[in-house]
């Protein structure tokens, strides 16, 4: 299938104050306190549907293929859902590539948020449904694991639509960050985890780099492997039309630690880098919008939106 071009992209509805939440578990299997997911959303004047692939385990995937695919065309295609919000990680995104009915989705467009696993589903629904997705808290580890309130505020004010054409991106104060390359690009905010951006080269979700700012994070990777990924998605041509980088959280890898490999991948480049961005598996855990256009100032350490991101 090829990839959408930017005149066919689709904004879905920003949410209203009642907003019903499609909980679905593409990935790894995770317990559900279904109870306290309820009132979670209840608590906020909200409502949550749990799909059925959430509360089973097949392994280490959330039911079937079968089911998770369901789940998921199921919570794109029902009318009175506002919003998607996948459960959490691990792995099996990948697995139903082949099968996604990028048509339904597109007929039916609609908010979908997680990270990690779930770039996959990013990329791939930015490609070929030509939706704006959102890299941002998942129910199990982030909004049910009490994670800190720039995590919450940053998700609903995206999803809410209170952040428009010209609004910046507000990262915690609290969370130096640094300006590994000066300078100032803009293009589409394109990305996610890291590993999944080398595991879905050559596949439908496939990252499309033209023209882009590249947000990366991940957990759990030594700065080589780091290192080996990176120079994949080089010798595999995804760094050539970079404007400029956001380098999220690499946990248990500092910023001082990841500068010089930075600088030797992205130097050469001549494009802006920015680092310390908490984005990924990190808690706080900013809401990054992929799929729409960003300006990136690394000085002024700003991410800036150029679109709104919902229709009206």
């Amino acid at each position: 299938m090829n990839c959408l071009e930017t005149a066919d992209y689709l904004l879905p509805k920003a949410l209203p104050g009642n907003a019903r939440f499609a909980i679905i578990a593409p990935a790894g299997p995770a317990r559900l306190d279904i109870d306290k997911a309820r009132l979670w959303f209840e608590n906020r004047g909200q409502q949550c549907r749990i799909y059925p692939g959430v509360l089973q385990a097949d392994g280490y995937l959330a039911g079937s293929d079968e089911q998770r695919l369901l789940d998921l065309h199921d919570a794109f295609s029902a009318p009175d859902i506002d919003a998607i919000l996948c459960m959490r990680g691990g792995y099996g995104s990948m697995r139903l590539l082949d099968r996604i009915d990028f048509q339904l989705i597109r007929r039916h467009p609609k908010p979908l948020v997680g990270y990690s696993d779930i770039t996959a589903l990013h990329s791939a629904l930015h490609r070929h449904a030509g939706l704006i997705t959102f890299h941002g808290a998942m129910l199990n580890a982030d909004l049910l694991g009490g994670k800190q309130e720039p995590t919450v505020r940053s998700l609903f004010e995206q999803l809410g639509g209170q952040l428009t054409a010209g609004d910046e991106i507000v990262h915690p104060a609290a969370y130096p960050l640094t300006s590994v390359v000066p300078g100032t690009a803009s293009g589409k905010l394109v990305g996610g985890n890291l590993s999944l951006l080398g595991s879905t080269l050559g596949t439908l979700a496939e990252i499309d780099t033209q023209d882009s700012i590249l947000f990366i994070e991940d957990v759990n990777e030594p700065l080589y492997r780091v290192d080996r990924l990176l120079t994949q998605l080089r010798l595999a041509g995804k760094l050539q039309g970079v404007r400029g980088v956001l380098v999220g959280d690499f946990a248990g890898i500092s910023v001082a630690a990841m500068t010089p490999l930075l600088l030797d991948t992205f130097g050469p480049l001549g494009v802006p880098v920015l680092a310390g961005w908490r984005s990924g598996h990190c808690d706080p855990n900013v809401c990054l919008p992929l799929g729409a256009s960003v300006r990136l100032d690394t000085e002024e350490q700003s991410l800036v939106l150029l679109q709104d991101l919902f229709r009206v």
